[in-house]
């Protein structure tokens, strides 16, 4: 029985903020009577103090479906959020998890750091459900009513010494705590994936929703050649807001950002893997798994390991708590084959002064994607929405603004075969920069799911909206399904 032992949660009230959730211990999605006799879920949003737990264990218990809710501790975080012993998790920050292992799960969780979003369903309406065979993601779609709504953007903005950061921020009237926001035409922040018309969430690690004006220019001035914000669109935030939903970085589309983990696969050679892991101080007195040592021509040197990365998971577990020698164990018991994640030390001081996790933005390099391949504008590994658990690391949420000559990519399809995949990608264009690779498959095109949708229904919807455009894709090489249709036959394709 697998089991997340705790996760661990905050005592006190919550503060009500539409941006952050609300303590409603009972929160249910939809107040329409029609639907009283359907399967209900609740929303709960916990929050903890540094060093606290939610409050509650996640199982996986035979002769029960799906992940169950446990040990919900009296007064704790997860109880007045409205969580109950036997309730099914459904959803992590916005993310379906009902189909996706407990580890994947798990690890969900465990990267939220302290305010978490869950979507749930009450054991005895769930158990019906799955066992009739109910769609349980087309049911929260019909509960939500929610259309074309978008994810969040985190985007880093880079100042350039003629137009500066190139945005500004204007207060919502009558509204304190919402800031609308305002760019320069082809400056920095459009450039970062900030757009017209965005409203400010959160800016380098501090929420706004309880700034005046004036504290919010403080915090501008202060921050010198770098801001990184959470923005979201009008309509998406009224949304959220409506679902009494938080909009948490978590949740969000990484653009631009500097720094990125890598997942790096290494097959084992006749003299080991190549390298030397050392222990080692960091400032401020913190001890980090520093890879040292790179053997020219080692299986560490062609999977992409760079001297003086590091270590952050070996085979998709965490070695923050672990000792040297735990994890030297690990990597020897991983046979022919491990996996490590790894970060720069500027990477993962650039995540730390955030306060998130670097490993929410994690991405593969491998050698179908090409060594030392810079990483994209816009990409959001293992924030997927119905997709196995295998296929989660290579869906990719990519944010593109129109540029004078279109998208800049190529969008094709097997003739008399629904679905659509990416044909080729202009140099320099919007598509490459947001990260598009030769032979994705769009999986989603403005919220909308499109993996049975015809070529010409997928442009339209690619028009319908307007100079932004959001796709999720996957990399071909996880899909046998099409690569044995593009191999069957020619493709037909349409340039944007």
């Amino acid at each position: 029985m697998a089991e997340l032992a705790e996760a661990k949660g905050l005592t006190g009230t919550f503060t009500f903020n539409p941006k952050e959730g609300i303590d409603n211990p009972a929160m249910v999605i939809t107040d329409d009577a029609d639907l009283a006799l359907t399967p209900t879920p609740r929303l709960c949003v916990l929050k903890r103090g540094e060093g606290e737990s939610y409050g509650f264990s996640l199982r996986v218990e035979k002769g029960c479906k799906g992940h169950v809710i446990r040990e919900v501790r009296s007064s704790g975080a997860a109880e007045r959020s409205g969580l109950r012993d036997g309730d099914r998790l459904l959803e992590v920050n916005g993310c379906f998890v009902d189909d996706i292992s407990h580890a994947e799960v798990a690890r969900h969780i465990r990267l939220s750091g302290h305010q978490l979003c869950l979507l749930v369903m009450d054991g005895e309406e769930y158990e019906p459900a799955v066992s009739q065979g109910q769609d349980l993601q087309a049911l929260i779609r019909t509960h939500r009513k929610a259309e074309n709504c978008k994810p969040p953007r985190l985007c880093h903005i880079t100042r350039d010494p003629a137009s500066g950061l190139g945005i500004s921020f204007t207060p919502v009237e009558g509204e304190k705590g919402r800031f609308s926001v305002s760019l320069a035409t082809g400056g920095p922040a459009e450039r970062a994936g900030v757009c017209k018309g965005d409203q400010l969430v959160w800016m380098n690690g501090a929420t706004v929703s309880d700034l005046t004006y004036s504290a919010l220019s403080k915090m501008v001035k202060k921050c010198g050649d770098h801001m990184t914000v959470l923005v979201i669109d009008s309509n998406s935030e009224k949304n959220y807001i409506q679902q009494r939903m938080p909009i948490l970085p978590v949740m969000a589309a990484p653009c631009n950002l500097p720094h990125t983990p890598r997942k790096l696969r290494l097959a084992l050679g006749p003299e080991g893997y190549g390298f030397l892991l050392r222990q080692e101080k960091t400032p401020p007195g913190h001890s980090a798994h520093v890879l040292r040592l790179v053997d020219r021509g080692s299986p560490a040197e062609r999977a992409g390991i760079q001297e003086g990365e590091l270590l952050l998971e070996v085979n998709g577990d965490s070695v923050e708590s672990l000792e040297h020698e735990e994890i030297v164990d690990r990597v020897r018991k991983s046979g022919q084959q491990v996996t490590l994640t790894t970060i720069t030390p500027q990477g993962l001081e650039f995540y730390t002064q955030l306060g998130l996790s670097p490993l929410l933005f994690c991405r593969h390099n491998d050698s179908e994607q090409g060594k030392g391949s810079g990483a994209p504008t816009c990409e959001a590994a293992e924030q997927t929405s119905g997709e196995k658990s295998a296929n989660l690391a290579s869906l990719r949420h990519c944010l593109l603004q129109k540029g004078p000559l279109g998208f800049g990519f190529n969008l094709g399809c097997v003739p008399q075969t629904p679905g659509t995949f990416i044909g080729q990608v202009a140099l320099g264009g919007p598509g490459q920069r947001a990260g598009l690779l030769e032979g994705d498959i769009v999986v989603e095109v403005n919220g909308h799911n499109v993996e049975e949708k015809w070529l010409d229904d997928v442009v339209m919807l690619v028009k319908e909206g307007g100079n932004l455009l959001f796709l999720m894709v996957m990399m071909k090489r996880d899909n046998t399904k099409w690569k044995r249709r593009q191999a069957a036959s020619d493709s037909r394709h349409c340039w944007l």
